[in-house]
């Protein structure tokens, strides 16, 4: 054993700079860090290191962002999707964070406090949407303009503040063309729009003629959507390429090889970033083999297949509802090449049964594309009644809406519930969405990184408070 360690150190004390080998030695010879996970950069964090609030764990310089001081909201029910029952209480915001949830009758806040009465009402975490494509095409899209960065920047604007006046605050954007998403991802960021935070993938990475990129030829499925790779070093070298360009995590889709794909994983893994696959039958096997961290979408796979996800963790973000409504306005699924499979209600339904049962981790997305947007938050509200129909209780489909996609998002310590510390991403229902799953279609207030920036449904922007002059030159000195 003690060879055995001093092996792995040594290969460590190669790999990394001097002020960090001793940290990273202490937690490997502790056992609270595996040398395994010293090939994903994900794994080793530094508790002192303060990081910007996305995935990629950039070191980042603290700011004050949010509320200039003490918001509360009392009077309501806190449901905070750590426990599965609501309870009364207060929720205490500074700046952009959550520093209290008091218990009902306590008033221990600041005097100068903002103080919000929510009677009757549920205080919760934003809600998460891990699948969302906010810069595809909608029904007013010139066919012109399919692909332009600005006009897919712009219809971004308007669909993500569709989800944000329905209690939506932070998205996973997957997929969208040049860098539009990565536009969106960095503006909203910095708090320069309103709309909910937006986690870009950017272009999803397939073998030439996978999914996006197989004929007929869309505008959507097109080089400005999609990096099509071929061979293990071309899929590595896509993920570079999306990594630079600001990528929150990368997402690929079948059909590749099996060295294509864990080479596309294990270079995502190094850099710090997760990996989520659209994919089927074959392919979702041999991702889950590469050990890919998610799987989108209820498209077919084998049972074993289903078992090893669930011994591997592997997440499944189920998107139900885009698929019903495609067979309940088509009537089925057919036309692309790339996808050479059959599907229905009930054998969709299936898979999402055997991954429940098998204890598969599931996250809630929607796949809101196009015009989709304009059903929210139906659609929303349809995907989360699916783990209702399939066993979860609604306070169970909500805890999987916030803390568990903010778990697979790689944010579960600033997004997900509400305790201490975390991220002020905070929503208010006319109801008790815990109970009745309808409720959330009432959003009343929506809070997100300590901003209140929907007040009585409706889109709330505070007046800009101009800039003062530098003082100016007195009058008689001018000529």
């Amino acid at each position: 054993m003690g060879r055995t360690r001093n092996t792995v150190a040594a290969k460590i004390s190669r790999a990394v700079g001097a002020t960090c080998q001793f940290a990273l030695l202490a937690s490997l010879l502790s056992g609270t860090v595996s040398a395994q996970d010293f090939n994903d950069r994900r794994k080793v964090q530094f508790p002192t290191q303060v990081t910007a609030d996305n995935p990629q764990r950039t070191p980042a310089v603290a700011r004050k962002q949010g509320f200039a001081g003490t918001l509360v909201l009392t009077g309501g029910r806190i449901f905070d999707a750590v426990k599965s029952e609501a309870y009364p209480g207060s929720l205490v915001i500074q700046q952009n964070r959550i520093v209290a949830v008091l218990p009902a009758g306590s008033t221990d806040w600041p005097a100068d406090a903002t103080v919000m009465n929510v009677a009757g009402k549920t205080v919760m975490p934003g809600l998460i949407d891990m699948h969302v494509h906010s810069t595809y095409p909608t029904p007013e899209t010139p066919a012109d303009r399919q692909a332009s960065e600005g006009h897919a920047t712009l219809r971004a604007l308007r669909s993500l503040q569709m989800l944000l006046e329905n209690g939506i605050t932070s998205v996973r954007d997957q997929s969208g063309p040049l860098e539009a998403p990565y536009i969106m991802s960095e503006w909203l960021e910095k708090d320069m729009a309103p709309g909910p935070r937006v986690f870009a993938a950017g272009h999803i990475v397939t073998g030439t003629g996978g999914h996006a990129a197989d004929r007929p030829l869309t505008p959507i499925h097109s080089a400005a959507y999609t990096r099509e790779a071929d061979g293990a070093d071309d899929w590595r070298k896509a993920v570079r390429e999306t990594f630079k360009l600001g990528a929150s995590h990368i997402k690929i889709a079948s059909h590749f090889a099996p060295d294509e794909v864990k080479a596309a994983v294990e270079e995502a893994h190094r850099l710090g970033l997760k990996v989520t696959c659209d994919c089927e039958t074959i392919y979702t096997a041999m991702a889950v083999e590469a050990g890919v961290d998610s799987i989108e979408h209820p498209l077919p796979r084998t049972d074993a297949t289903i078992q090893m996800m669930a011994k591997k963790g592997i997440a499944s973000i189920p998107t139900m509802q885009v698929y019903q409504g495609g067979f309940d306005t088509r009537g089925d699924y057919a036309g692309t090449a790339s996808r050479r499979f059959s599907m229905n209600s009930q054998a969709n339904f299936d898979v999402l049964k055997k991954m429940i049962a098998a204890g598969v981790i599931i996250g809630v997305g929607t796949d809101n594309i196009n015009a989709a947007f304009y059903s929210t938050p139906n659609i929303y509200i349809a995907d989360l009644k699916f783990l209702q129909k399939a066993g979860y209780t609604p306070a169970k489909a909500l805890m999987a809406a916030t803390r568990v996609n903010a778990q697979i998002l790689d944010m579960g310590d600033k997004l997900g519930t509400l305790e201490p510390g975390k991220l002020a991403d905070v929503i208010v229902v006319d109801g008790n969405p815990d109970q009745d799953l309808d409720a959330l279609a009432k959003v009343e207030t929506v809070i997100r990184n300590g901003n209140i920036v929907i007040k009585d449904g409706r889109l709330y922007v505070p007046r800009h408070v101009p800039t003062p002059l530098a003082k100016p030159s007195p009058p008689d000195t001018l000529h």
